[in-house]
């Protein structure tokens, strides 16, 4: 999986990569149990200070997408997430509240916003009834 950090984006580095890391997961290019570089390694590739790696997989642990062995390092959950529950659809209200907003400003009818959403969605190989 290719990681690509914006270094002029307003959007932490730690959150980008977590981000990458969440899409590759969705995506499926990061299997379950599949184990990703160290810290010291990721910070070298991507060229950027492994506090900020060790940050970004702290909150994917903490979200429950990696696990962290001492002797394994960092590897993708090797059994499903599990379903949304409400504390998800909580996260997910408070986080696209947001993005509602700007369309609603930027006057987006709320069929082209789900379009966006829709599109989006189905990138990571999700269609409806599988």
């Amino acid at each position: 999986m290719l990681i690509q950090i914006d270094y002029q984006s307003d959007v932490p580095i730690y959150v980008q990569l977590s981000n990458q890391i969440i899409e590759g997961i969705a995506s499926g290019q990061l299997q379950p149990g599949e184990t990703l570089p160290s810290v010291r390694a990721m910070a070298a590739d991507l060229g950027i200070n492994l506090h900020t790696v060790n940050k970004a997989y702290a909150y994917l642990k903490q979200e429950g997408f990696i696990l962290i062995h001492r002797q394994r390092g960092a590897l993708v959950r090797p059994d499903p997430m599990p379903e949304a529950d409400e504390a998800f659809l909580g996260k997910l209200e408070t986080q696209l509240r947001p993005l509602a907003a700007e369309a609603v400003c930027r006057r987006m009818d709320e069929a082209a916003f789900l379009e966006a959403c829709r599109r989006i969605y189905r990138q990571f190989g999700y269609r409806e009834g599988s």
